[in-house]
């Protein structure tokens, strides 16, 4: 089924409010194996409203909107939807009991322009809202279907969990099953040529590369009526794509690296402390945003000047002097200065230049060194520099913090 989705609101389109619904409903449903061909965005113009609608069913079986069903005068896109689908409102008795059940529950006083709410399509399939006061509808005209949900995410959510998805899961061709794998060390255009003997003359699975922020996945998608048939599919491509990138894939199931990090080290049921620099805690604050790493988290440093370097972790002057704050010395020190003072089992350090100012031709802008000791054993990598901005280069040199724990615990037994 090829499926339209209008989001109707005119804050939408001044950027007052982020449209997250979209994300969200194509998510949802990709999964029923529905293709998502549009995304539109109109506002409070019935007009407008009308000339998207009719524009979509010349490409569309589904129809689905979001927003525009509220109680004043510029929510009309029930009124547009009826009209386009060829359909009358009447008043819907259940609609009304809920709506004024729902006001008294609330103690609040119903004026007449929540009336309108209770108006339906005659042969509407009406969904109940029981987190608002908006009810949705489904409606259908010589095999096209239109469904309106309210805009609210809280509210849309639970009524497309609730009401909608079980209504079109009876038209569903097949259910879509997928897996992430997600890499690091290897850029989206070195991971598609890698995998090209998996890509070229893909049907099903599918396979397809992304990029993100320094790193790189890969989504495998199969179609099947029988969902068990779709992920026996995917999971032996994973095995596929594991013979080819595996020395890159630190997840399948979409984990993060802080994610995946922070799993291994309570599996493994060991500790980890860092001293930052150039970060400034962001590897501290990617591992507490992990439920239950408090098992495994022993504390995090921010040492930022020389002077913290020396006094918290007992840097030591000559070393800053000769080799310099961003060093491979430097780093050695803050690792395991930070072991002698808590004796985590993996102590990982961090320094280098953010920029945009402060490199020189010796130690451009982007250069990092990551110190990693383990059970008293350091060792030291260079982060190589790419200057993109600022925030590029201190979240680089924070995944490279998780990625060389990450390699350390896997050599681990």
């Amino acid at each position: 089924m090829r499926v339209a989705l209008i989001s109707v609101g005119t804050e939408l389109l001044m950027g007052q409010t982020v449209n997250t619904n979209v994300v969200y409903l194509s998510q949802q449903l990709n999964l029923l194996g529905f293709d998502v061909l549009y995304h539109h965005t109109v506002g409070d113009n019935p007009g407008r409203l009308r000339e998207v609608i009719d524009l979509s069913r010349k490409d569309c079986d589904l129809i689905l909107t979001t927003g525009g069903l509220g109680p004043t005068q510029d929510d009309l896109t029930k009124e547009i939807a009826c009209e386009a689908f060829h359909d009358e409102l009447v008043l819907h008795e259940p609609s009304m009991a809920a709506l004024k059940e729902a006001f008294c529950k609330r103690h609040r006083h119903m004026t007449d322009n929540n009336l309108k709410q209770a108006y339906m399509p005659t042969r509407a399939v009406v969904f109940d809202n029981d987190q608002g006061t908006a009810p949705g509808f489904a409606l259908e005209d010589h095999g096209d279907y239109i469904i309106c949900i309210p805009g609210p995410p809280r509210e849309m959510k639970a009524m497309y969990q609730r009401r909608v998805k079980p209504f079109l899961e009876s038209m569903s061709e097949g259910m879509v099953y997928f897996r992430d794998v997600m890499t690091y060390g290897i850029g989206e255009s070195q991971l598609e040529t890698a995998l090209l003997p998996l890509i070229d003359g893909q049907t099903d699975p599918t396979f397809a590369t992304y990029a993100k922020e320094g790193e790189s996945y890969l989504r495998i998608t199969s179609k099947d009526k029988d969902p068990a048939a779709a992920k026996a599919r995917v999971e032996a491509a994973i095995e596929q794509v594991k013979e080819l990138v595996g020395e890159f894939i630190y997840s399948t199931d979409g984990g993060t690296l802080p994610e995946t990090v922070g799993s291994l080290l309570l599996e493994k049921g060991l500790t980890i402390s860092s001293a930052e620099s150039c970060t400034g805690g962001m590897f501290a604050s990617a591992l507490i945003a992990i439920p239950g790493i408090s098992t495994a988290f022993d504390r995090g440093l921010v040492t930022y000047s020389n002077r913290a370097k020396m006094e918290e972790l007992g840097v030591q002057e000559v070393t800053l002097d000769t080799y310099g704050a961003v060093s491979e010395e430097t780093a050695a020190e803050m690792a395991a200065g930070l072991y002698n003072v808590c004796g985590s089992d993996i102590c990982v350090s961090v320094t280098g230049v953010a920029g945009p100012d402060g490199g020189s031709d010796e130690k451009p802008v982007g250069l990092a060194y990551i110190g990693l000791c383990f059970c008293g054993e350091t060792e030291v990598f260079k982060v190589e520099p790419r200057n993109v901005s600022r925030a590029w280069n201190r979240n680089k040199s924070m995944l490279e913090m998780f990625w060389h724990v990450y390699e350390r615990l896997q050599r681990m037994p």
